[in-house]
């Protein structure tokens, strides 16, 4: 994490980070048009259906794993650059900056941090924002698929059955009694609901460590068997590894997740509380 005045001292250095404005939220396609009115100086707008997914289909799922090839030249695009670290914020907490955020890293760039508290705490800071679009030099960073752990459904399956799955989405959702966007209501059998929401305090940023590690805990993710998660489409789910990798768990993401997950008939479907 880094904090907004921290954030702000260090973009008036030369070695300023790359600023990558993530703003996307489920039902709202606006987040360019967001970008544009006000941003934080010098952000350049990564765009998460285009850049930071591949083209969803029902086999793969609604955010499916970009190319590597792909994201690398959206990186280099943004002006990411070796050597020079990047952070990533949004206006939900960063539930879709840590979907940028994680995939540098499964990348292999690991200089990259979330700006806690998204604009919302560059705001309440009084510091300065811009509109219009910021267009950067090219960046020349390299990157390479499978720096971080990841599972398929049926690697899901077997958490669910033989470690700890988690489900990241809404509760609700969770349960079965609403679906907006997947084929099916509910969820992974076996799976435990841990709504990413809950790792976030009221002003939203992170909640304490320590709040984290006991949050995770109840959830039986306290380090000493396997972790997985999911969500709809993989974008919150990011948010919750990051969540599991402040309280030191490491957690593979089911990039398919339950876009996919729902779209096969020959995978089961549980409703209600669960293991939750």
């Amino acid at each position: 994490m880094i904090e907004a005045d921290e954030l702000a001292s260090s973009l008036a250095t030369p070695d300023a980070p790359v600023l990558l404005d993530v703003r996307w939220k489920l039902g709202d396609p606006d987040g360019y048009r967001h970008y544009l009115r006000e941003h934080i100086p010098g952000a350049v707008y990564a765009d998460l259906e285009r850049e930071l997914a591949g083209p969803p289909s029902p086999a793969h799922g609604r955010h499916p794993l970009p190319v590597v090839a792909d994201l690398e030249r959206a990186a280099r695009g943004w002006g990411v650059r070796e050597g020079v670290g990047v952070v990533a914020y949004d206006d939900v907490g960063g539930t879709s900056a840590a979907r940028v955020w994680w995939l540098l890293r499964w990348a292999g760039f690991f200089h990259v941090r979330l700006l806690d508290g998204g604009l919302g705490s560059w705001k309440r800071a009084g510091l300065p924002l811009r509109a219009g679009e910021v267009r950067p030099g090219p960046g020349n960073v390299r990157l390479s698929e499978g720096r971080l752990p990841v599972i398929d459904a049926d690697g899901a399956a077997q958490y669910a059955g033989n470690a700890v799955l988690l489900d990241a989405r809404a509760a609700e959702r969770y349960r079965g009694e609403v679906e907006p966007v997947d084929p099916r209501a509910g969820h992974i059998p076996g799976a435990r609901s841990a709504p990413t929401t809950q790792n976030l305090a009221a002003d939203g940023s992170f909640r304490p460590v320590e709040e984290l590690r006991a949050r995770f805990a109840e959830l039986g993710a306290d380090g000493r068997q396997p972790v997985g998660v999911y969500c709809g489409s993989s974008v919150t789910a990011a948010h919750e590894v990051a969540a599991l990798a402040i309280a030191g768990i490491e957690a593979a993401l089911y990039p398919g997740s339950w876009s996919q997950w729902s779209s096969d008939p020959d995978r089961p479907v549980e409703t209600g509380h669960g293991r939750s």
